[in-house]
């Protein structure tokens, strides 16, 4: 790789990352807002919803790469045809495909990159992030327990807290249990604290009293404790059995599916999610192509090139939208998983085509004709 092309391909290697970041993080901001309410509603902390906000981002930074490379292409591009570097360099005899060496090599590696996230790193970071999820939703003894009311655990169960400091200590603990059948167990602590031990739940309750009334023989037992510990079962909710969404699964589970019911009922989703991690990543080969195909065929404006980049920008959103389209499709329609690859690689002969056609090997002179004097 000579100089200039190390030049482009570090000009656009940073616009892609400015872009890839910023898109980023406008759809991380959007995914947190739903996580948030999750940790809230869960009771968990901040280090849970941070450790979420992380698994959520292999998810779709494989759809935001390919766009980051096709903004980086127009906007480095189009800025070197402003400052009337690009015209410098094709005086210079660099062609169109020594000027697109640095723009597909940077869409091979992140085409490369989005095939290590969508077949790899994203359906591992989504079954953890599921799993995670799950977790905080069975889970919710912390963000039950409210200060201030009763709160009723189910029909046998209820708590009541009067504060909760912010070390997590409990005070002025009311516990009123009707889980054993004929048995009321009413206990009345001053302080306590909650644990959550070999997966059960418990209240450790320190300086009081309980009440035990058994109806069989109507007697009701005292007893002080100074140290108690209460399993709080009920709190922890049992998700049921979940089938293995098509976006989380491995390749291997992609690629043959289980024999059971399920999986043959829902054999479109997989299908059509086995193509699109196939043939998703390709997309970044083919926006760059557009893009190029966009700014390097034809004469040069240092007026800027908005009708061209409009055109670029608008084919690669059409061209996501058609590949989303027909992947939603092909789970109803197998025959149309051929069309999937068309459209996806249909881009790249085209714009192959426009930058290698005679005519573009050079910069066109325009010729201005004087305007006439006034006296001619």
């Amino acid at each position: 790789m000579n100089q200039i092309n190390r030049y482009l391909f570090r000009n656009l290697v940073v616009a892609t990352l400015v872009v890839t970041v910023a898109l980023s993080a406008a759809i991380w901001l959007t995914q947190s807002l739903r996580l948030v309410e999750l940790v809230v509603d869960g009771g968990a902390g901040f280090g849970v919803f941070l450790h979420l906000a992380v698994l959520s981002l292999p998810t779709f930074l494989s759809l935001v790469l390919p766009f980051g490379v096709l903004a980086a292409v127009l906007f480095t591009y189009n800025k070197l045809t402003q400052e009337s570097e690009l015209v410098v360099m094709r005086a210079a005899g660099l062609g169109p495909v020594a000027l697109a060496r640095p723009v597909l090599l940077l869409a091979a590696i992140v085409s490369l990159l989005c095939y290590l996230l969508s077949m790899y790193l994203g359906p591992a970071a989504q079954r953890e992030l599921i799993s995670l999820r799950q977790s905080v939703r069975s889970d919710m003894s912390v963000a039950l327990l409210r200060e201030g009311t009763f709160n009723e655990m189910g029909d046998d169960l209820t708590i009541y807290v009067r504060d909760r400091l912010p070390d997590g200590t409990l005070q002025d603990i009311l516990i009123h249990d009707q889980r054993q059948e004929g048995v009321t167990t009413t206990v009345v602590a001053a302080s306590g604290t909650l644990t959550d031990s070999d997966g059960v739940p418990r209240v450790l309750v320190n300086d009081g009293t309980q009440s035990k009334y058994t109806a069989a023989t109507g007697k009701t037992e005292w007893l002080e404790f100074e140290r108690y510990a209460i399993d709080l079962l009920t709190l922890r909710r049992e998700l049921p059995a979940r089938w293995t969404e098509p976006r989380e699964r491995t390749m291997a589970e992609l690629w043959t599916p289980r024999n059971d019911a399920t999986d043959q009922r829902f054999s479109g989703r997989i299908r059509a999610e086995l193509h699109n991690r196939l043939a998703s990543p390709l997309l970044a080969l083919s926006f760059a192509v557009i893009a190029l195909a966009a700014l390097l065929p034809g004469e040069f404006s240092r007026r800027g090139q908005t009708r061209r980049i409009t055109i670029a920008a608008v084919g690669g959103l059409v061209l996501q939208a058609a590949v989303l389209g027909i992947v939603n499709l092909i789970g109803k329609v197998p025959a149309l998983t051929a069309l999937l690859y068309l459209a996806v690689l249909a881009p790249l002969p085209i714009g192959l085509w426009l930058l290698l056609r005679p005519g573009q090997g050079r910069p066109r002179a325009t010729a201005h004709t004087p305007a006439p004097s006034p006296g001619g």
